[in-house]
């Protein structure tokens, strides 16, 4: 983004170009929405928001396909919910697409309930298909696994329906959705104590479907599922529900399985659950919503559904996705904004997210994908004022390859929080080294990111640090920058949430300037949670700040600001503070 040289010395970089997606997707039991930032050099994307509302439109009775007022009247309010955040963030209405799957579809009243959106929020929601449902999640299970040039089965069990797709390098070889959903099965079967008329429905349904003939036909390489109800499944085998285990230390003895499970073990969770069924007033049901919260009262659906899937198409193993009908959505729009945006592209970038996934949970992913949007910012802003002045050349000199490995680190930083804060960053590290996670990253490269994420707090990464020892001289150097850079974002983003469009480093002769927005739009209610004490910024800030004065070999003046409505935090590191007049200024 161009500044205006009257207005400022500094050559600014930030994020003038919006390169921000969302997707919304109007599912049977809930909406999600999905944010995310892409590189359209790389092809890359990172979910800075992830957010699922439960809605609930089916309300029971197998002939009742209206959608009620209370159904209607919750679907609006998650619906502004959502659009609020989309207009926080600055989201071009172009780059935002609203699907409605099964429930929409199959409803009888759905005319006059898209006019009623469209009417009280002007949003414009595009009702897709069973095929058209099934080979975006196809896409989006494209963008989270490395199985572009494999014949992938992929199986999306939604509220009202699921979805099956057959697909090989992007094309798709046959597709179909089936009126099978956890939501309907369980208001049809499950509370009516009717699961073996369920199985037998189920089988009747797939048979009739010529789903089991095109499954054998196509010669599948890999099954994968994809909705959030066979991630729970994969979750509660691999944590040891079927057991009475439940824990997430385990996570870190078993950190070598990657996302799949197979038939028996789907198995014995199917007996689990449908012991706890017959045993309602006993306290394992109440365990059982503990572990599994809002799809607690569809769980059983869910896993019966899916065992018979499993055995009527011959499956032995499934593949689980981070990723299904939301980022294949984003993925199509990406592809129209992007040319050239390719479908394979980054595949070892998936093993990335993977990883990040496994190991953090929502709340866990949004910050270490804030973390990474802000180090994009100050990493842009160093790699300019490298290539702008020669002499720093000798410094560093930062290619694209050196930002992917940063925003990995960020992404990964925080894994070892799986079992508590002390000691995670060395968690972290050892993770990182010993699962064979990262697929497509040699040996140098994945020790590189381990550092990195080791490094981002605490002791600060010497230069005759024992581990630089087998690093070339310039590698060396350029891991000190990065590592000055992760430590700088993750101490930013402790103190507000931030996306990348909120960060700016610039460079002229005076020094660095670091600013940092909030685009929320009003300060904190109470006045003090989103901005902490000045002292706190400055005791945190400072030496990072200080760290990165060492490394860059600048002994330069920075100023740190920090907006919040009207609010300003200014401070320095050098001995000279340059005002602002423009704002209310407090200095730290």
């Amino acid at each position: 983004m161009a500044t205006n040289p009257l207005i400022s010395p500094f050559a600014t970089v930030s994020s003038g170009d919006n390169h921000l997606f969302a997707a919304i997707d109007l599912g049977t039991n809930s909406f999600k929405l999905r944010i995310v930032r892409a590189d359209p050099t790389t092809g890359r994307f990172l979910t800075l928001q992830r957010l699922k509302e439960p809605v609930v439109l089916v309300s029971g009775g197998n002939n009742n396909t209206a959608i009620s007022s209370s159904a209607q009247s919750r679907a609006i309010e998650s619906l502004r919910n959502f659009q609020n955040i989309i207009h926080s963030l600055n989201v071009p209405p172009s780059h935002l697409r609203l699907v409605a799957t099964s429930a929409i579809r199959e409803s009888s009243n759905q005319s006059e309930f898209l006019q009623l959106i469209h009417e009280t929020l002007g949003l414009q929601i595009d009702v897709v298909s069973g095929y058209e449902e099934a080979r975006l999640t196809y896409l989006g299970v494209l963008q989270f696994h490395p199985i572009y040039n494999h014949t992938v089965l992929t199986i999306d069990i939604g509220g009202g329906s699921t979805e099956f797709v057959i697909g090989f390098k992007g094309d798709i070889k046959f597709g179909i959705s089936l009126k099978l959903g956890h939501v309907t099965l369980t208001q049809r079967f499950v509370r009516n104590n009717a699961t073996d008329a369920m199985r037998e429905h189920i089988r009747a349904v797939v048979k009739e479907s010529g789903l089991i003939e095109n499954v054998l036909q196509q010669k599948i390489d890999i099954a994968v599922g994809s909705s959030g109800s066979i991630r729970m499944i994969e979750k509660a085998i691999f944590l040891g529900y079927s057991n009475d285990l439940v824990n997430e230390i385990g996570l870190l003895e078993g950190y070598r399985r990657d996302w799949k499970f197979t038939r028996e073990e789907l198995r014995v969770l199917v007996d689990k659950l449908c012991e706890e069924e017959s045993e309602v007033e006993g306290g394992k049901v109440y365990n059982r919503k503990g572990f599994f919260k809002t799809r607690s009262a569809f769980i059983v659906a869910a896993v019966i559904l899916l065992e018979e899937i499993f055995g009527l198409l011959e499956i032995k193993e499934m593949e689980v996705s981070g990723y299904a009908l939301g980022e294949g959505v984003i993925a199509e729009k990406l592809a129209e904004f992007f040319d050239g945006f390719d479908l394979n592209a980054n595949a070892r970038w998936r093993s990335i997210l993977r990883l990040a996934s496994r190991f953090n949970n929502k709340k866990r992913m949004t910050s270490a994908a804030s973390c990474a949007s802000i180090a994009q910012g100050i990493f842009r802003g160093l790699r300019k004022w490298s290539e702008i002045d020669d002499q720093q050349k000798q410094v560093v000199l930062l290619d694209d390859k050196d930002l992917e490995y940063l925003e990995a680190a960020c992404l990964l930083h925080n894994i070892g929080l799986i079992t508590g804060k002390k000691g995670y960053h060395k968690r972290s590290y050892h993770i990182i080294m010993n699962g064979e996670h990262l697929h497509g990253y040699n040996t140098e490269e994945v020790k590189l990111i381990a550092l990195l994420a080791r490094h981002h707090r605490k002791k600060f990464l010497k230069p005759d640090h024992d581990s630089l020892s087998e690093f070339p001289r310039e590698m060396k150097q350029k891991l000190r920058v990065l590592c000055t850079i992760i430590r700088l974002s993750a101490a930013l983003k402790q103190f507000q949430s931030l996306s990348f469009q909120d960060v700016e480093l610039s460079h002229s002769h005076e020094g660095f300037k670091l600013v940092v927005r909030d685009t929320s739009g009003s300060p904190p209610a109470n006045g003090g949670d989103l901005i902490p004490a000045a002292t706190d910024v400055e005791v945190e800030l400072r030496k990072e700040l200080e760290y990165f004065e060492e490394v860059i070999e600048q002994k330069n003046i920075f100023y740190f600001h920090q907006i919040c409505g009207v609010q300003l935090i200014t401070f320095e590191v050098g001995l000279v503070l340059c005002k602002d007049q423009t704002m209310p200024l407090w200095k730290v």
